[in-house]
C-alpha cells in the first residue's frame, strides 16, 4: 500500500494516508469493495494466502481492500504498526481478550469500566477459568502488589466511562512491562488518537469504539484495535476470524474513513464547547459536583494536562438532590438529546446507572465510583450559545431551597 504520507501531520494523514487516486482511475474517494470473496490467479497463490505466506485478500472476514485502507490510517494515527477493524467496539475488546487470555490467566482491570465491558469480564471470560481482578490503577503501589505470575493483561479506560477517572498510562506501562508476558490494553474511545496516543506512552494494544468520535456521525457501529504487527495478526486470525467473526462491513469502513477526515476539527470543537459547559455547570448553585479534565478543580488536572492534548468532550456531574434532580434536568433538556452513545455531532445526555452501566449492581456501582445520580453529557457540535442556554434553562427547573452544600469532584474519583 502507498504510504508516502507517513511524514505528514495528523489531519493530512487522516485524509490521504495509504491512498493515491491515480491508482484507482482518479477516484478521489476510495472505492468500496463489496465482494465477500476474492479470486486467486493460481491454486498456489490461494494456498499461500491461507498459509499466511502471501498478503493478498481472499475473504472479507479476514481482509478486504476497503477495510485494509481504514486499518492503515488508524495505525498511522495511533502511531502503531497495524490495526484490525471490527463491527463494534465490543467486538474489538472481546476479540482482544479471547485472543490473548487463556484459562488460568489473570486480567487486572481498572475500577471503572463501560457497562458492557464489565459484563463481558464477569459474565463472559470470568466464567471460563480466567481470573478478573479490579484494582485501583491510580494507586501504583496497589497495582504493583496485585501483579502475580498469572497476570497476563492489564486493561483500562482513560478517561473512564462514565466518571472520567484517568489512568497514568506511562506509569502503568512501566510496571506492566517488568514482566514480559503482560499486555497493557487501553480503551482510547473518549480521547481518540487526536487527543491521546497510548502506544506512545507504553501501551501494547489500543482499542476503540469507533462508533463514537472516530465516526462522529452516529450512523455506524464499529471498533478498532491497534498494536504491533505481530499482535494485530494474532487478533485478526484468532479473535476476529475464528472466535468472534465481528467483521466490519466495507460500507461502514468507508463511512468511518469519511469521519476521520474531520476528526481533528470536530475534536477541537467538542473540547472547546465542553469546557464552556463544564464551567457553567460548576458555577451553578444547583450542581453538587462536576468532573471534567479541563477544570482546575479536577483531581487529576495535572495528569490530564500531561497525557492529553485537550480535555475531551465528555462531562460527568451530579445535581443537589441526586437522582431525582438528575432526571428532572434530563427531562427538561430541549437541545441535548436523551440518548446513549457519545461523540456524535448532536449533544447527548444519559443516566449511566439506569442505562449504559445498568449491568452493574447498585453495590458494584458504589464500589466502582459510579454514583446513582451521575449524569453524563456528550457535548456536540451545536452553537455553544444554544447549548449553554439549554443547560441553564434545564438547571433552572432543578433549583430549589434547602439543597445540600456543594461538594467537589474528588469523591467520585476515589
Amino acid at each position: 500500500m502507498n504510504n508516502k504520507h507517513n511524514t505528514f501531520g495528523f489531519s493530512t494523514r487522516a485524509i490521504h494516508h495509504g491512498y493515491d487516486p491515480q491508482d484507482h482511475h482518479g477516484a478521489l474517494v476510495p472505492p468500496i469493495y463489496l465482494s465477500a470473496t476474492f479470486a486467486f490467479p493460481t491454486a498456489e497463490y490461494g494456498a499461500a494466502c491461507f498459509a499466511g505466506e502471501a498478503s493478498g485478500h481472499f475473504y472479507t472476514r479476514i481482509s478486504n481492500p476497503t477495510l485494509a485502507l481504514l486499518e492503515s490510517r488508524m495505525a498511522t494515527l495511533e502511531n502503531g504498526e497495524a490495526a484490525v477493524a471490527f463491527s463494534s467496539g465490543m467486538g474489538a475488546i472481546a476479540a482482544t481478550f479471547w485472543t490473548l487470555l487463556r484459562p488460568g490467566d489473570e486480567i487486572i482491570v481498572s475500577q471503572t469500566l463501560y457497562g458492557c465491558t464489565f459484563a463481558l469480564l464477569h459474565h463472559g471470560i470470568g466464567e471460563f477459568g480466567i481470573q478478573v481482578r479490579h484494582v485501583d490503577l491510580t494507586d501504583l503501589a496497589a497495582l504493583e502488589a496485585a501483579l502475580s505470575p498469572a497476570t497476563r493483561m492489564i486493561y483500562c479506560e482513560t478517561p473512564a466511562n462514565p466518571n472520567l477517572r484517568l489512568i497514568d498510562i506511562a506509569a502503568v506501562a512501566k510496571l506492566a512491562h517488568r514482566q514480559p508476558n503482560i499486555t497493557l490494553v487501553v480503551d482510547n474511545t473518549y480521547c481518540t488518537p487526536y487527543l491521546q496516543r497510548p502506544l506512545e506512552l507504553g501501551a501494547d494494544v489500543v482499542v476503540h469504539s469507533a462508533t463514537k468520535y472516530l465516526s462522529g456521525h452516529g450512523d455506524i457501529t464499529a471498533g478498532i484495535a491497534v498494536s504491533s504487527h505481530a499482535l494485530a495478526q494474532r487478533i485478526r486470525l484468532q479473535g476476529l476470524k475464528d472466535l468472534t467473526g465481528a467483521v466490519m462491513s466495507p460500507q461502514d469502513a468507508s463511512l468511518l474513513m469519511r469521519g476521520l477526515k474531520t476528526l481533528a476539527l470536530r475534536m477541537d470543537r467538542h473540547c472547546s464547547s465542553a469546557q464552556a459547559v463544564a464551567e457553567a455547570l460548576q458555577a451553578h448553585p444547583a450542581v453538587q459536583w462536576v468532573t471534567y479534565p479541563g477544570l482546575r478543580s479536577f483531581p487529576q488536572y495535572a495528569l490530564a494536562k500531561r497525557q492529553m492534548k485537550l480535555p475531551g468532550g465528555m462531562i460527568a456531574f451530579e445535581l443537589k438532590g441526586g437522582i431525582e434532580m438528575g432526571r428532572r434536568f434530563m427531562n427538561a433538556l430541549r437541545l441535548f438529546t436523551r440518548a446513549v452513545s457519545l461523540g456524535d455531532a448532536e449533544s447527548l445526555a444519559q443516566h449511566p446507572a439506569s442505562m449504559t452501566h445498568s449491568t452493574y449492581t447498585p453495590e458494584e456501582r458504589a464500589q466502582h465510583g459510579i454514583s446513582e445520580g451521575l449524569v453524563r453529557l456528550s457535548v456536540g457540535l451545536e452553537d455553544i450559545a444554544d447549548l449553554l442556554a439549554d443547560v441553564h434553562q434545564a438547571l433552572a427547573k432543578c433549583s430549589r431551597p434547602c439543597m445540600r452544600p456543594a461538594a467537589t469532584a474528588a469523591h467520585v474519583l476515589r
